[in-house]
C-alpha cells in the first residue's frame, strides 16, 4: 500500500522505482495494462511503473474476449515498443468459466523466464560491440541532401539490448530523432556515409563483434557547390558517384570479429541476400524486405529472416523492433557461445 496505516508513513514509488532490480506485473489485467500503456498513474503500482529504472516484465491475465480486443492488442505493443517485456499469456480455463487464450502464465514459469533474463544480463560481459544505425546525408549543397526513409530505431534498439547484456557498444548513428542513454552505450553521431565509412574502420580492430544496421547511401554527389543552387527553369541534373563500402571494408579486413549485416530487399530477397553475404565476406545477414507489411523503415515492427554460413535461413515472425533486438542478439550470443566451444 502506499500509506502504512500504523505509523502514518508512506511508500515512495520514486524510490520503489529507484531500488527495483527488475519490475514484475503479474498479473496484469486490462485495466491496469490500459494505465500503464497510455501514462495514467493514480495509484502505487502504476506510479512506480512510471518511476522505474530497471526492466519490467508484465504477465497479462484477463478474459479471452478482452484479451483479443484490438485496444488489449494496441496498449500491449505500445509497451512492448518501451522496451518493456511481455510474459505472453497462455490457453487454458478462465476465471469466467470460458476456455482460451488470456490465462497468466504459471508462476513456476513465470520464475524460469526471470531466472534466464538475469542469466543473460551478463551474456556480453567484456565484449565490445560495434554497432552502426540510421540513415547517412549526402550534401547536394548547403541546404540539400540526399537521404533515405531510416529511422535508425532497429540499429538502436540493438545498441541498448546489447548494453543491458553487459557489453560495451560504440554506436556509430546517422541522423536519427531517436535518443539513447545507457551507461555501456558511447554514441559516435555521424552525418554522411564517408564518415560513417571512417568511424566504423576506426572502431573495427577495437571490437568483438560488428553489426552493421545502418542504411547507408550507395551514392553521392559528385560535386557540392559552396552556395544554394538557385531554382531556375529547365532541369537540373545531379552527378553521383558510389560511396564506399564499409560492409565490404570490414568483411576484408576481419579478422576474429564476428561480423553481421544488414539487407534490405525488394526481389529475389533470398538470393540475392546470399550474395551480398557472401561477396563481403560476413558471418551472418539480417534480411529485410519491404515487401512485409509493417516491417521496413519507420514502422515500430520488423519481420527478419538470419542467414548465415553454418546453417539455413532462419524465419521470424513480425514483432516490435526491440523484440527483433532480443532475437537476433540471442542469436550472436548462441554463434560466439558455439565458437568459443
Amino acid at each position: 500500500a502506499m500509506f502504512n496505516k500504523e505509523d502514518g508513513s508512506w511508500n515512495s514509488h520514486v524510490d520503489l522505482g529507484q531500488w527495483a532490480d527488475l519490475y514484475l506485473i503479474a498479473p496484469l489485467s486490462a485495466a491496469t495494462l490500459s494505465k500503464i500503456a497510455n501514462g495514467l498513474s493514480d495509484n502505487l503500482l502504476t506510479t512506480t511503473y512510471l518511476s522505474a529504472k530497471c526492466p519490467v516484465f508484465f504477465a497479462p491475465a484477463m478474459d479471452l474476449d478482452m484479451f483479443a480486443h484490438q485496444t488489449t492488442v494496441q496498449n500491449i505493443s505500445k509497451l512492448l515498443s518501451y522496451g518493456n517485456r511481455q510474459i505472453e499469456a497462455q490457453s487454458g480455463e478462465l476465471a469466467s468459466g470460458l476456455c482460451g487464450a488470456g490465462r497468466m502464465e504459471e508462476p513456476e514459469r513465470i520464475i524460469e523466464i526471470l531466472n534466464d533474463f538475469f542469466q543473460k544480463k551478463r551474456s556480453f560481459e567484456n565484449k565490445k560491440i560495434l554497432i552502426s544505425a540510421g540513415p547517412t546525408h549526402e550534401a547536394i549543397d548547403p541546404v540539400r541532401f540526399i537521404a533515405n526513409h531510416s529511422s535508425g530505431k532497429m540499429g538502436y534498439a540493438l545498441a541498448y539490448e546489447m548494453a543491458e547484456r553487459g557489453a560495451e557498444v560504440f554506436l556509430v548513428s546517422g541522423p536519427v530523432f531517436q535518443q539513447i542513454n545507457h551507461v555501456n552505450i558511447s554514441v559516435l553521431p555521424v552525418v554522411s556515409a564517408k564518415e560513417m565509412f571512417e568511424a566504423c574502420n576506426a572502431l573495427f580492430s577495437q571490437v568483438d563483434v560488428a553489426i552493421m544496421a545502418a542504411a547507408v547511401a550507395d551514392y553521392r554527389p559528385e560535386h557540392i557547390p559552396q552556395n544554394k543552387i538557385k531554382k531556375k527553369e529547365g532541369r537540373l541534373q545531379l552527378s553521383l558517384e558510389k560511396t564506399d563500402d564499409i560492409l565490404m571494408s570490414l568483411g576484408a579486413k576481419k579478422d576474429k570479429q564476428f561480423l553481421l549485416g544488414f539487407a534490405l530487399e525488394t526481389e529475389n530477397e533470398l538470393e540475392n541476400a546470399q550474395k551480398k553475404m557472401l561477396a563481403k565476406n560476413c558471418d551472418a545477414l539480417v534480411l529485410n524486405s519491404m515487401n512485409d507489411k509493417g516491417a521496413g523503415f519507420g514502422y515500430e515492427t520488423n519481420k527478419v529472416i538470419i542467414m548465415g554460413n553454418a546453417h539455413k535461413p532462419i524465419e521470424y515472425s513480425l514483432k516490435p523492433k526491440i523484440e527483433v533486438a532480443r532475437d537476433i542478439c540471442n542469436y550472436v550470443e548462441k554463434i560466439l557461445k558455439a565458437k568459443a566451444e
